[in-house]
């Protein structure tokens, strides 16, 4: 299994809409960056990822799943962009924020430290159980 890290602006799609989207989860449109998109590409039914609240909040949320591999984005006429269906898993019972993550010595290498901007983003398995801890969940 492997991880990864979706972030979303909570006025457009927040984790509440996540979570309402029910077991069959709903596609991840909108990605319009090549390396968001082949991260996408590169993604296996049941891998999991944090849902992380951009610009306002700024904090890993939940956990979410991949319930459908990559396909056409129905939010694009051009077959270049893909995206993956996610489900939502679990809340995080304790958001980590982006300053929290920033402040930790084993998150320094983390994409969300090391390169916010992007949007669909690979997890470690380290960053993922560091993470889990400091959100209150165990490994």
């Amino acid at each position: 299994m492997a991880y990864w890290l979706f972030k979303s602006e909570p006025d457009s799609w927040s984790w509440d809409q996540q979570k309402k989207a029910g077991e069959a989860g709903t596609e991840w449109t909108g990605v319009r960056n090549y390396q968001a998109r082949n991260n996408m590409r590169a993604m296996q039914l049941g891998d999991r990822g944090f849902f992380y609240h951009s610009n306002e909040g700024k904090e890993i949320v939940g956990i979410v799943e991949v319930s459908k591999l990559a396909h056409p984005d129905s939010s694009s006429d051009n077959p270049t962009w893909e995206c993956v269906d996610l489900r939502a898993v679990e809340d995080m019972p304790k958001p980590v924020t982006l300053v929290d993550a920033k402040a930790n010595p084993k998150l320094a290498k983390m994409a969300l430290v090391a390169n916010s901007r992007l949007s669909v983003q690979p997890v470690t398995d380290e960053e993922w159980a560091e993470v889990r801890r400091m959100g209150g969940l165990k490994s």
